[in-house]
């Protein structure tokens, strides 16, 4: 018996549960090596695919997954492109078949909570991708709103901005200059990275968002 792995099951449920109230479709696997599998079963051959910057679908194998020939990956990461050409590619995965992400945070009411610096992955998942696919690590679960902003900006944003390089106020400190703030309170800084903020709630097109939650930590 695993009693950690209990309480990730039972939390997960809370939380499928939820989102499935919310129209959004919900799955869970105990593992990251079970998400590959599932997430193509998800795809067909000749999806347009996109994606939002994400460490989990890195450690996942799903970023690998997504560049097989029979997809068409809109790749935003190709060596020797410019940054007019990033920004095309940016737009061009807001008209894709799927878009697959991760989230910031994932509440046991069954809301998606997600903060975005250029905003290209919010937009995404609010509108646009026929199918958005969301790939989250059992340490994204929170219990409500209030709780999900506080982790992005003492566990989230703190992380991404060492991954990405950004000259932030949290790249100093470790915590958003905001942490004491409302939702979106912070840095007035260039390089901030947390501009927009979308919360998913109930959806009216039913099972357009699809959550696969793992029960192993993931990503930041």
């Amino acid at each position: 018996m695993n009693p950690q792995k209990t309480v990730y099951e039972k939390q997960a449920s809370l939380a499928m549960e939820a989102l499935r109230r919310n129209r959004m479709a919900a799955y869970y696997v105990p593992t990251a090596a079970e998400v590959v599998p599932l997430v193509r079963s998800l795809l067909k051959a000749g999806d347009s695919i996109g994606v939002g910057g994400s460490v989990t679908l890195d450690q996942t194998g799903v970023s690998e997954l997504i560049r097989d020939p029979q997809y068409r990956f809109i790749d935003r990461y190709e060596a020797g492109l410019s940054k007019e050409e990033v920004n095309d590619r940016l737009r061009q995965s807001l008209l894709a078949d799927v878009y697959l992400t991760s989230a910031n945070a994932i509440t046991l009411n069954g809301e998606l909570y997600n903060v975005d610096g250029r905003s290209n992955r919010v937009a995404a998942i609010a509108f646009g991708p026929r199918s958005v696919i969301v790939v989250a690590g059992i340490n994204k679960l929170v219990t409500d709103l209030d709780e999900a902003a506080k982790r992005v900006k003492l566990t989230a944003a703190p992380a991404n901005v060492e991954r990405l390089h950004c000259d932030t106020g949290c790249a100093k400190t470790g915590v958003c200059a905001g942490y004491k703030g409302n939702m979106t309170a912070g840095c007035a800084l260039e390089g901030r990275i947390c501009c927009s903020y979308l919360i998913s709630a109930m959806q009216r097109e039913k099972d357009r968002i699809k959550v696969i939650l793992v029960g192993e930590p993931l990503g930041y």
